[in-house]
């Protein structure tokens, strides 16, 4: 549940770097469906660490490969998402790639953290 807990401060945290943002730069700086992109990252992080701890719960010899095969999915998601806003939109593009992967990079960061987070007592037991 820490897990949860720090996803949601998270993402409030980012809703108000947005709002603040959007507040005085209106739609300079951040593209239109940043609130899809913030949304769409909660959900898929959410999920991927759901599948993880499913695969952990089951078989915690092969967490990595639980991992790593979540992360993978986060990858193709993503990178799909990104190939349908390009593919079928022409305006902002290069605005939308920019703050989607600002966003990508952020929750990225935050999975490792929380998994680092939760090895660190499970490595300090095998000294």
């Amino acid at each position: 549940m820490k897990f949860v807990r720090n996803l949601a401060i998270l993402a409030a945290l980012l809703c108000i770097i947005i709002g603040v943002l959007l507040q005085f730069t209106g739609n300079a700086l951040l593209h239109s469906y940043i609130w899809h992109m913030l949304i769409f990252f909660v959900f898929i992080t959410g999920f991927t660490f759901y599948l993880t701890q499913l695969g952990h719960k089951n078989d915690p010899e092969n967490f990595q490969v639980y991992y790593f095969a979540s992360m993978g999915f986060r990858v193709v998601l993503s990178l799909g998402v990104v190939a349908l806003y390009v593919w079928f939109y022409k305006e902002g593009r290069l605005q939308f790639v920019f703050n989607f992967f600002a966003l990508y990079f952020l929750f990225t960061g935050f999975e490792i953290y929380s998994l680092l987070a939760n090895l660190r007592p499970h490595l300090r037991r095998q000294d």
